[in-house]
Order: structure tokens, then sequence, then C-alpha cells
């Protein structure tokens, strides 16, 4: 079991973690790699990898609820790895390609962006609620694992569902 200090340690690492990605990949929004060809492949891809880490934590739900908690244990660690993944290649993809504007007018464009902003804000958030959720449970102190998932993942479930959305909705207006 972790001791304390350990702990203090790790929590310390999550804040600066929690600071330096979000402003790290808003920093890299604005970088663009010259005579790179436009990663067109990437937004699909990406948004498949959001589909998948919303099943596999839709699955690890069923899985803790069924009391099998190594297969839980490896759903989440699987959607964690996933989540980098996606965070990579949608940097790596901003930074060969201009950002598309949503095309869509009326109400519609009103629904887009309020999904937009909100998968925005909530994805900022739930860098920490992840990763403090899985120090709880590498630290095997469950009860509060539990008390923290319990918000965690439905904020993480919403952020993975919705970007499978905004994909959709912005993507008949790629270039």
């Amino acid at each position: 079991m972790m001791n304390k200090l350990a702990e203090k340690k790790y929590t310390k690492l999550i804040w600066v973690l929690s600071i330096i990605i979000p402003i790290a990949v808003a920093v890299l929004f604005t970088v663009r790699i010259p005579n790179v060809e436009r990663l067109g492949f990437l937004p699909p891809t990406y948004a498949s990898i959001n589909a998948l880490t919303a099943l596999l934590l839709i699955l690890a739900l069923v899985a803790v609820k069924k009391k099998k908690f190594k297969l839980h244990e490896n759903l989440m660690k699987t959607s964690i790895a996933l989540s980098v993944l996606f965070l990579v290649m949608y940097v790596a993809y901003h930074m060969t390609s201009d950002s598309t504007t949503f095309g869509g007018e009326g109400s519609i464009k009103y629904i887009y962006y309020f999904i937009l902003v909100s998968h925005i804000l909530l994805s900022v958030c739930i860098i920490p609620l992840v990763l403090f959720t899985y120090l709880k449970a590498i630290t095997k102190n469950f009860e509060a694992h539990k008390k923290l998932a319990r918000i965690t993942f439905p904020i993480w479930l919403y952020v993975a569902i919705t970007g499978v959305i905004v994909y959709f909705m912005i993507s008949p207006y790629y270039v």
C-alpha cells in the first residue's frame, strides 16, 4: 500500500499535469508544422477512439457491479490509455490542419456550440478527476475511489460521447 508521502507526491503531480496538459494543448493548437500533409484521417480515428472509450467505460461499470474487479481494472486502464492516444492524435491533427468552422445554421448551430463548449470545458475538468480516481484505486482506498468514481464516470462518459457527436456534426464541413 502506498504511504501518505507518496500519495502527496502523486497528488502534486496530478495537479501539475492537470494544469500543464490543457495549457500545452492550447499552445500546440497555435503551432503549425510546415510542409506536412494534413492528417485528415485522424478525426474519424479519434472519434472512434472516443466511441470505444465510452463503450469501455460502460463495460467497466458493469464489471465492477458484477464484482469482476480485475476486468474493471483492465477496462479502466485501457480507457485511460485510449484517452491519452486520443489527445496525442487530436493535437497532431490540429498541428497540421486549420480548425474547421461549423456550417450549420439556425438552432442546430446553437446546439452544436453548446455541445462543443461543454465538451471542451468538461474535458479539462476530467483530467484531474480521472487521475485522482485512479490514484484512489491504486492506493487501495476503495471507499474514496468509489465516491470519486460516481462523479468522474458520468463526466468522462459525457466527454467521450459528445466527442463523437461533435465529430459527426462537424464532419460535413471538413475540407
